[in-house]
């Protein structure tokens, strides 16, 4: 696998956060760094460009900066990601008892894990395939899903989904798209544009919840003063 010198410009983030300077000048280590980073941003470490990132190897893959096949890739950055999220989710099934369980806790009391698990059963797969294309989020919705003890197989079957439509689904955007002139310039902008867009339904699920709330609180009001 051979990295060459690309002339786009694809990103605003700092040099160290840039995606065409992570993936610059790796040689045959590309593809393993590509899927190092995925897979710490989808486990532990929130703080990582991975939209960006993932279609910047896919322009670079169409371009032959990456000289490895685009299948391979989006197999190996969607395997990557997964068990990322495997792995946070463990982290939060094994740290969510010893949190939640101090009595003398600030922060982390009991009644949050039953709010998290009540909100995953209602919202889980959906909030797990979205929250792939919220930065931070897709952090930390799987330590939230192992605390709130969401179901493993249904977590596993949505965040195989959430992977392939993240990772592999990116790459080949990147691949598809990333010549094209304004697209390649306005990555970022276009990223800011795929999350508003992902956190639309989740937000008027909130709404809608908020609202369905208060009729319910003030017939049980009523009833209380009768």
């Amino acid at each position: 696998m051979i990295l060459a010198q690309t002339p786009a410009k694809m990103s605003i983030m700092p040099d160290f956060l840039n995606p065409e300077h992570l993936l610059s000048g790796l040689g045959p280590a590309v593809v393993a760094v590509l899927c190092l980073i995925l897979f710490a941003e989808s486990s532990v470490f929130p703080v990582l460009p991975g939209d960006s990132l993932l279609f910047t190897a896919g322009l670079f893959i169409a371009n032959g900066a990456i000289d490895a096949p685009l299948w391979l890739v989006c197999v190996l950055a969607t395997g990557a990601a997964v068990i990322g999220n495997v792995v946070g989710y463990w982290i939060g099934w094994k740290a969510g008892p010893r949190l939640f369980n101090r009595p003398d806790s600030r922060f982390f009391k009991r009644e949050y894990a039953d709010k998290t698990h009540q909100f995953l059963v209602k919202h889980g797969p959906k909030a797990v395939v979205l929250a792939r294309f919220v930065p931070f989020v897709r952090t930390f919705i799987t330590w939230l899903a192992g605390i709130g003890r969401m179901d493993p197989r249904k977590y596993l079957t949505y965040t195989v989904l959430g992977g392939i439509l993240w990772a592999a689904g990116i790459i080949v955007l990147g691949a598809m798209l990333g010549n094209i002139t304004f697209i390649k310039d306005n990555v970022d902008a276009i990223f800011i544009l795929i999350v508003l867009v992902s956190v639309v339904p989740i937000a008027l699920e909130y709404v809608k919840g908020r609202r369905s709330r208060k009729p319910a609180a003030g017939a049980a009001a009523g009833e209380t003063e009768h």
